[in-house]
């Protein structure tokens, strides 16, 4: 991994960007059979979209992200976009050669409609009366802001994680207008480990007495179940020998440990760290409703026939797959059994699992290797196009 003193915080960004919304009058049909709508979707573009609208990439987020990928609000915003490593002029998705989209999902709390919205023509939200959306529906609803912005065909689509089951969606339910795929860490289902994981996560948001069955905006938020679920979430995203490394069995500003229920240890601060910074952005409903869309998501059963190679059978896209060692979310057997019935239905697919030891939050850190790799990847596209 790169160190990260090597990505100035100024050197080729994209620099000062302003976040974008578009809202859609019409309603759409969610894949539960509701036509559900108006709907608000927040988005950010960097880069030029050339004369033929051919150098157009989308990049999805994943379960907690936004449309945040690259660049600053303002002159004193001192955190950049989640993936501004990556994204930029002469990075892996140069935004001197590309126009590069990222929207927040529907179901989020970043800037697009979901449970805390308000619901039109009235002054409330609508916390659970929200519908159970897709990933199907996620993407049904980003094809409507590309058709907004009069691109007909995407260069690429790019994602990791949850991102990267949007960037499956996408191939096999609009395959004439993806070009090329980058898929990160992920997978064409979830297995029951994740499924478990989710649940449990979810369980501690709606046990928290102040959820209030979603009817919480107006009233004290269910910051504490919040905060679990979070802890469980993040644990999932590294691994052992990154905690291992990281933490180990150190004490917390102590020499010993208080033989009561404080925090003693180095790891049990840190999770308590990052649900607090976490329950200060993030909706609990949108929580709800992201990791149980995550749960729903089956490539082959949805698109497929329960086989993969007939749902990959729909795509025309070709296909760069990256897994990571240390990813125990999603191991990289996940990815090799999207490589196969890719082979088997003859899409051209490249597939590379990279040695990382910082578990399945890999993709959001900054290794040469896989700037490379992405930016190889969408050179040759561009090429070929």
């Amino acid at each position: 991994m790169s160190d990260y003193s090597k990505f100035n915080k100024k050197k080729n960004s994209v620099g000062i960007i302003k976040k974008k919304h578009v809202v859609f009058s019409d309603k759409i049909k969610l894949e539960s059979g509701m036509l559900f709508g108006p709907i608000s979707i927040a988005y950010e573009t960097y880069g030029t979209l050339n004369s033929d609208k051919s150098n157009a990439i989308l990049i999805l987020h994943a379960l907690t992200g936004d449309s945040h990928a690259a660049g600053y609000y303002d002159e004193k915003d001192i955190k950049p976009g989640w993936w501004e490593f990556m994204t930029g002029p002469l990075k892996g998705i140069d935004t001197d050669k590309y126009f590069v989209i990222c929207s927040n999902i529907i179901g989020g709390c970043m800037g697009s409609t979901g449970p805390s919205s308000i619901v039109p023509e009235t002054s409330g939200h609508y916390a659970t009366k929200f519908p159970l959306v897709t990933l199907g529906d996620m993407v049904t609803a980003q094809k409507k802001l590309i058709d907004y912005l009069g691109i007909k065909k995407l260069m690429a689509v790019v994602g990791g994680s949850l991102g990267g089951m949007q960037a499956l969606t996408w191939c096999v339910k609009y395959p004439k207008m993806v070009v090329s795929a980058i898929l990160l860490a992920t997978t064409a289902r979830h297995s029951a480990l994740a499924i478990a994981f989710n649940e449990v996560a979810r369980q501690a948001i709606m046990a928290d007495p102040h959820w209030n069955n979603g009817y919480y905006y107006s009233k004290k938020k269910p910051n504490a179940g919040l905060a679990v679920a979070r802890m469980i979430g993040h644990i999932t995203y590294l691994s052992d020998e990154s905690m291992r490394k990281k933490f180990g069995r150190r004490l917390q500003d102590k020499n010993n440990v208080s033989f009561n229920f404080n925090t003693d240890f180095q790891i049990e601060n840190y999770l308590h760290y990052q649900s607090k910074k976490f329950v200060k952005r993030f909706d609990a409903n949108s929580f709800l409703y992201i990791t149980k869309a995550a749960d729903y998501f089956d490539l082959a059963k949805e698109y497929g026939n329960d086989s993969l190679v007939m749902a990959f059978s729909k795509a025309l896209a070709k296909f760069l797959v990256i897994s990571f060692t240390s990813d125990w979310l999603y191991p990289t057997y996940q990815s090799k059994l999207m490589v196969k019935a890719m082979k088997k239905s003859g899409l051209d697919v490249s597939f590379c699992e990279i040695k990382a030891g910082w578990g399945h939050d890999a993709f959001l850190l900054p290794s040469e290797r896989f700037i490379e790799m992405v930016k190889n990847f969408l050179n040759n596209t561009y090429k070929e196009i």
